[in-house]
């Protein structure tokens, strides 16, 4: 990833902010998301949950819906931050994969305890519409 320490850090700086946004009622676990535009853009997304569990939105989506709504289509990273380091979901990953592309992905704490990752690690196999059987 082309993207500096200094830069990383901000975006995580930026993560934690948006936590504090999170519609957690239920879980009570908070989740910020940033995605890194190609052009530098930051777009925030935090998770939003509903009492209908399967209608809950993960702070991944939130963001990368939100950037392609804005008109944006071409990301350099993925941030991700949760109190305990965890990584996307299989939807995320998916959606990751299909509207992001192979992107870095920056899984991290609110301590700025971190490590990167690629999409297609994170989702080896990932459906593709275009894959023929």
């Amino acid at each position: 990833m082309n993207i500096s320490e200094e830069t990383i850090k901000k975006l995580i700086s930026e993560a934690v902010q948006v936590r504090k946004n999170a519609y957690n009622p239920y879980s009570k676990f908070a989740v910020g998301a940033v995605l890194l535009t190609n052009d530098n853009k930051i777009i925030t997304g935090t998770n939003i949950e509903n009492c209908s569990f399967g209608l809950t939105m993960c702070a991944e989506r939130v963001a990368i819906f939100t950037a392609i709504s804005q008109g944006y289509k071409h990301f350099k990273a993925l941030v991700l931050v949760t109190d305990d380091g965890s990584t996307p979901c299989g939807a995320c990953r998916q959606v990751i994969w299909e509207l992001c592309g192979d992107i870095s992905v920056v899984i991290a704490t609110p301590d700025y305890h971190y490590h990167i990752t690629m999409a297609s690690e994170l989702l080896p196999k990932p459906f593709a519409a275009h894959v023929a059987l």
